[in-house]
């Protein structure tokens, strides 16, 4: 199939985009938002093309994933074809949804000419998408291969624009997580902080490097990489909220809404190399088999399929 998707979230859209399929990613001359093209720091195969509106309007079917999608843009690009009417159409919420749980209604609520797709089950949850259909299709996350090493008695975090998420990523527990092991921090717009944003391929080497990967989000939706420090063999810090609660194994490390728990358990880790390595390994172990990229594949192919059909 010819599938017309947005460049929106780099990391996700690199598990995506493995599949059979022509991905079509809009692209306008100022890269924005709305037409930002090719990653520039993702591995994307030739099956990925940038287009203009002419190309776009070629689509065998849609992804969308942001309101003003919906609500035109998609048929901006599409030549006129309505998402859901004229060309069958998906929207992938990614995100937990944002305020009082009485007014968390999704904008694709009941539509009967859309599948909403989630990314987690504590999304799908939460979410109030009325009568639409929803189903929940996990992260599928390229293997970037065993690569602890953990010879730097430090943990990481990555966390992207910690300043304007604040609390809701946690960014005010790096002083306290730092009592049990000293932090360095990775991601977008984390310089004022000290932090670095790097590659993808050069994070997997920092990260591995270091002793214990922590992740101190709050409210959010179960970050790619999370994921991707399990898949490297790293041991995993965490609070036990959102999605991570229900998919980090205890023996992948420490998972608790203690913040005293947390910093003995990363005192721990700094402390005993061995026992931080094993727990790498049971992280590594339980992220191939729930988030191996052949069966996100599968699932999306099947999703495909069915609302071509």
């Amino acid at each position: 199939m010819r599938v017309l998707i947005w460049h929106v979230h780099g990391a996700w859209t690199t598990g995506f985009v493995q599949g059979v399929h022509t991905y079509l990613v809009p692209t306008v001359p100022d890269r924005g938002p709305d037409g930002r093209g090719r990653a520039a720091t993702y591995d994307w195969p030739d099956s990925v093309v940038e287009v203009g509106p002419a190309e776009a309007a070629t689509a065998d079917v849609v992804i969308l994933q942001r309101p003003h999608e919906l609500d035109g843009l998609a048929a901006e690009w599409l030549g006129g074809r309505v998402p859901g009417q004229d060309i069958p159409a998906v929207y992938l919420e990614h995100s937990t949804p944002q305020g009082r749980i009485a007014e968390m209604r999704h904008c694709a609520a009941d539509r009967s000419d859309l599948l909403l797709v989630h990314v987690t089950h504590f999304n799908r949850l939460f979410w109030d998408s009325g009568t639409t259909e929803s189903v929940v299709i996990e992260h599928g996350v390229p293997d970037p291969g065993y690569r602890y090493r953990g010879t730097t008695p430090r943990g990481v975090a990555v966390i992207n624009e910690p300043v304007r998420r604040g609390r809701v990523t946690g960014t005010d527990l790096l002083p306290v997580l730092a009592r049990g092991i000293d932090l360095d921090l990775f991601g977008m717009a984390t310089e004022p902080l000290g932090g670095e944003d790097v590659t993808q391929a050069a994070l997997h080497g920092v990260l591995g490097a270091r002793r214990v990967y922590v992740h101190p989000f709050r409210w959010t939706s179960l970050g790619l990489s999370l994921i991707e420090a399990m898949l490297l063999g790293m041991p995993i810090a965490c609070l036990a909220t959102t999605e991570a609660a229900e998919v980090i194994p205890r023996e992948a490390g420490i998972v608790s809404n203690d913040l005293d728990k947390l910093v003995a358990g990363l005192r721990r880790m700094r402390d005993e190399p061995e026992y931080a390595r094993a727990c790498g390994a049971a992280a590594r172990e339980a992220a191939l088999q729930r988030f191996s990229l052949e069966r996100f594949l599968s699932n999306w192919d099947t999703v495909l399929a069915r609302i071509a059909a």
